[in-house]
C-alpha cells in the first residue's frame, strides 16, 4: 500500500534553524540534534505517523538544505526507534 501524500510542502521549508547551527565537516551531535529537534518536533505527529510519506520528504528536503550527508539525522538524532523522542509541548 503506497503512503498517503504529505500534508506539508518539504520543497519549501525554512531550513535555516538547522543549517545554522550544523556545520560540516564535524556536524556535532549535540548542536546538530537540538537544531533537528526545533525544527521537526512541532510535526511529530506527522513525522512519526508512517501511513504517510512525510518523514521521507522531510529528511530529503533537510539534506539537500545542507547538503548534508544521507541519513546524518536519522543516524545520530534517534534514540533507539524511529520516532521522535521531542520534549512535550505545552
Amino acid at each position: 500500500m503506497e503512503p498517503a501524500a504529505c500534508k506539508e510542502d518539504f520543497r519549501t521549508k525554512n531550513y535555516t534553524i538547522i543549517t545554522s547551527k550544523c556545520k560540516g565537516p564535524e556536524y556535532p551531535k549535540k548542536a546538530c540534534c537540538a537544531a533537528f529537534l526545533e525544527f521537526v518536533c512541532p510535526m511529530a505527529d506527522l513525522i512519526n505517523d508512517m501511513r504517510n510519506d512525510c518523514a521521507i520528504l522531510m529528511f530529503c528536503g533537510i539534506e539537500r538544505s545542507g547538503p548534508y550527508p544521507h541519513l546524518l539525522f536519522f543516524n545520530k538524532c534517534r534514540n533507539g526507534t524511529h520516532d521522535l523522542n521531542c520534549p512535550i509541548q505545552h
